[in-house]
């Protein structure tokens, strides 16, 4: 058992769980994640590690309570409990110097891409956060960035906060300064923002990593059920990723895999199991 210490509400349907797990705090690496069952026969979610504190023994997992199972996760109070957290498992960020860097994230993606961000500031390189959302209660983690990154942007699809348009927006005028134009681009968000950031930076050779998300069961690639294809390769996102080279991520099979379950899990909102 896990004893959920925090629960915050951050964003419309994302809370931020502070969770006791002193094995995890100590082993983890930035990128990692771990696998999250709230109650006995609940279905194992995959939560990115968003940051942990070693000396308190804790994670901190963000959670977009969307599906059933996560909707149950984020009615956990603090001094609750939750079933298991096992981790932490895939690779950890590749962490380089390599020099100017931007860390472009979209609606709850921003989340995982925090702890990428942190690292790769940490590391020496300088950091800019380009992050995005339909409005200005979606922009999440904005003053956290703001502390370790050499530059902020914010944009939304309304313009209620930032500038009115796209992430990719944002990442483009980088691109077209010679002063700002970053070695290497990470990307987290939806799908198609994912493959938008790739399709920008690819004339222009710049490195773009991507963090999937596909469907995972047991997290040890055991079931397959993550397998995405990179390049010529088949791939298994919980142990050979979450990152990948996003110049070689089949982003049209990983959206359509995307939504195997989705009337299973229409169904288990109707009917509430």
């Amino acid at each position: 058992m896990f004893a959920v210490v925090k629960n915050d509400l951050i964003a419309p349907r994302l809370h931020r769980l502070v969770v006791k797990a002193p094995r995890i705090a100590a082993a983890r690496q930035p990128g990692q994640f771990v696998m999250v069952r709230e109650s006995a026969g609940a279905e194992r979610i995959p939560l990115t590690i968003g940051d942990a504190d070693p000396a308190q023994g804790t994670i901190s997992l963000f959670v977009q309570a969307i599906g059933a199972s996560t909707q149950k996760i984020v009615t956990v109070p603090p001094g609750g409990f939750l079933l298991d957290v096992a981790g932490p498992l895939g690779m950890p960020t590749e962490i380089e110097a390599w020099g100017r860097v931007a860390c472009v994230g979209g609606g709850v993606g921003t989340a995982v891409l925090y702890p990428m961000a942190k690292a790769l500031a940490a590391a020496g390189n300088r950091v800019t956060a380009v992050i995005g959302g339909r409005t200005r209660s979606l922009i999440i983690l904005a003053d956290e960035l703001a502390e370790f990154c050499d530059q902020l942007r914010i944009t939304t699809d309304d313009g209620s906060s930032g500038s009115k348009g796209f992430v990719t927006d944002e990442l483009q005028t980088l691109i077209d300064d010679p002063d700002a134009r970053p070695a290497t681009v990470f990307a987290v968000g939806p799908v198609p923002m994912m493959r938008a950031v790739a399709e920008l930076t690819r004339p222009h050779a710049i490195p773009t990593v991507v963090s999937l998300n596909p469907i995972m069961i047991d997290g040890t690639g055991m079931c397959g059920g993550c397998r995405v294809q990179i390049g010529d390769e088949t791939r298994f996102a919980c142990v050979d990723g979450p990152e990948f080279d996003g110049h070689l991520v089949d982003f049209a099979g990983l959206s359509k895999r995307l939504t195997m379950y989705k009337n299973h899990e229409e169904a288990c909102q109707l009917f509430g199991s």
